[in-house]
């Protein structure tokens, strides 16, 4: 399958091929082995040197990633418009704005000036804006709270099919 981020108005972000794992209560769970390449835009391939898995909540507006032990970010939750499932491909906007859990367990809020920026050049509206704070802030109490399903614990059975 394919995992398509855009940025408001259209425009390509991250996208990268990932392997269906499962669904539980959390949403729809992808993983990419060591070694998956992807780009952001038209930019050049990267490659990914860590196994990672990501979480789809359904009717929520963010996209969770789990990374491998040895990575320095240990969650990283970008927040997206809800994503939506179509041909064996998931897409959702990116708003920017991302909540962070380092493996020490320092949590903060990411690319605020970004978001800030984007409200004005990008124009995102009103209800954009509004659900991309509430989902940010409702984040980083359960990021911060370790809240299943970013406990550390329940991604580990997904995340085992990637390694």
């Amino acid at each position: 399958m394919k995992v398509v981020f855009r940025k408001y108005g259209g425009s390509l972000h991250w996208h990268h091929p990932a392997r269906l794992l499962g669904e539980d209560v959390h949403g729809v769970w992808v993983g990419c082995e060591a070694g998956t390449t992807g780009a952001k835009g038209d930019g050049p391939q990267v490659v990914w040197e860590r196994a990672f898995v990501m979480l789809f909540p359904r009717n929520e507006w963010w996209v969770a990633l789990f990374n491998d032990e040895g990575h320095k970010l240990d969650v990283y939750v970008d927040i997206t418009t809800v994503p939506e499932w179509s041909d064996g491909e998931v897409t959702m906007v990116d708003l920017d704005l991302d909540v962070v859990r380092t493996r020490e367990g320092r949590v903060f809020v990411d690319d605020e000036d970004e978001f800030a920026d984007h409200q004005v050049l990008l124009g995102y509206p009103p209800e954009v804006i509004a659900r991309a704070e509430s989902a940010a802030a409702a984040l980083t109490k359960a990021v911060t709270d370790r809240l299943a399903p970013f406990d550390g614990a329940t991604h580990l059975p997904y995340l085992s099919q990637v390694r």
